[in-house]
């Protein structure tokens, strides 16, 4: 049987050869760490997060709720393993970052039909059948080779990665333990500030030195990903409406709603390290300290990571690829997580996982056939392939991109639990012949 070469062992990559070997399919799953490090990755681990450590809400019926719950009805590994690595995060699911990439290294690495190649891949066969899920910080030569392929420009945007702290050098004395409007458990820790605070460190943030772009930069961010200072910048409001929002955090202490809060989410399960929740920043690692030290309960805090910026690099999908995430001009090479144009960890694995179902469809002589439109997948995966390829942004999973529903609902929460029923419904005819086929290979 033809093998399946996979570039990349991230989050898309790993899931990926996972659904090849579960449909009998030999894989070859190339991962250039440790021979070849990049700007963001910390170890040589397989699916490592390198920026937050949440995979987004697990409440029912909301646009992340419905894409996880369509991949795990679909078998996904990495949904399976996130759950089993989940630390306490109020109503979303997050990870003990080190514990989830060193389980899935184990699995993948222990799985007889995948073949782990520890080095950097510069070519690709037209030919052979081949997913590229090297993500966001793709190699020079790699994207060389992607660009051959293309015949187009790359675009690019730039992401970035949020502080961690060590848990005993917050002054819990001056924090408290909230979820939003009570939604979920209590998980976060929260530093509330007055007005005389926010001024402070607003003042502190916008006039804080700047890591100095590199001559080739042009800092085109992904708005979702804006860093805090280019958000403050915007208006002196802007991050009480943000990231530093207080609505639905009363403090228990007082009472009242706080002028802005900072909130800390769990990074492990030791729970002896959190990260600064929307606090990725463009500021060098002095100022990023003496900046953040100005928020209530971090005066002493000590940081295991400052925020970063990093080049995220991804291909213009719409104009490149079919539905089932395919070359157009190269129907054998699939592309997968952020470089095919999806934003955020699930969607990431979601289109991993699609092209590893895909890809072993090709190897068995079928037709791969992409996910209805009305399923989050289906979705997604529609809006990448058929944006307008001359506006094209990359895109997290939400409500926007389902198609409307036949009969109008004007109440928003019945709306969104019956798009969630109708794509659930949907998925479940289009997952019965691939689960067929698979009983079949096994």
């Amino acid at each position: 049987m033809n093998r399946i070469n996979i570039i990349g062992a991230g989050l898309a990559g790993s899931e990926a050869a996972w659904q090849c070997a579960r449909r009998a399919v030999p894989v070859d799953l190339y991962e250039m760490r440790p021979v070849r490090s990049t700007p963001a990755h910390q170890t040589a681990d397989f699916a490592e997060l390198v920026c937050s450590n949440s995979l987004k809400s697990e409440s029912e019926n909301t646009a992340p709720w419905l894409l996880k719950e369509e991949m795990r009805l679909s078998g996904s590994l990495l949904i399976e393993i996130a759950r089993e690595c989940a630390v306490p995060a109020g109503h979303a699911l997050a990870v003990d970052r080190m514990q989830f990439s060193a389980r899935v290294t184990e699995v993948i690495s222990r799985e007889p039909l995948i073949r782990i190649r520890r080095e950097e891949a510069t070519q690709v066969g037209e030919d052979e059948i081949t997913i590229i899920a090297t993500g966001p910080l793709t190699s020079d030569a790699l994207s060389q080779e992607i660009a051959r392929l293309s015949g187009s420009s790359h675009l690019y945007f730039y992401d970035s990665i949020s502080p961690i702290v060590e848990a005993d050098s917050i002054d819990m004395a001056k924090v408290y333990l909230a979820a939003r409007y009570d939604k979920g458990s209590p998980d976060y820790i929260n530093c509330p500030m007055s007005k005389e605070d926010y001024d402070r460190f607003y003042d502190a943030l916008v006039s804080a030195e700047s890591v100095d772009a590199k001559d080739w930069e042009k800092l085109n961010y992904f708005e979702s990903c804006l860093p805090i200072e280019e958000i403050a910048r915007r208006g002196r409001d802007t991050l009480r409406f943000g990231p530093m929002k207080p609505v639905g955090l009363n403090n228990p202490q007082t009472g009242k709603m706080p002028y802005a809060v900072v909130q800390l989410r769990q990074e492990n399960l030791r729970a002896d390290s959190y990260n600064l929740v929307g606090f990725q920043n463009h500021l060098k690692f002095g100022a990023q300290a003496q900046v953040l030290k100005l928020i209530p309960g971090l005066e002493n805090a000590r940081f295991l990571r400052f925020g970063q910026i990093h080049r995220n690099t991804y291909i213009n999908s719409p104009a490149l690829l079919t539905s089932t995430l395919q070359m157009k001009e190269h129907p054998a090479i699939l592309f997968a997580g952020q470089i095919c144009g999806v934003e955020g960890y699930v969607e990431s694995i979601a289109t991993g996982m699609l092209t590893g179902i895909f890809a072993s469809q090709l190897v068995a002589g079928e037709t791969p056939v992409a996910p209805p439109r009305a399923t989050a997948m289906g979705s997604l995966i529609h809006y990448i392939t058929h944006a307008d390829p001359r506006k094209f942004q990359p895109a997290n999973i939400t409500f926007d991109l389902l198609p409307p529903l036949e009969r109008k609902i004007r109440d928003r929460q019945q709306r969104h639990r019956m798009q969630c029923e109708v794509a659930l419904r949907e998925l479940e005819q289009w997952l019965r012949p691939i689960q067929e086929s698979s009983l079949k290979a096994g």
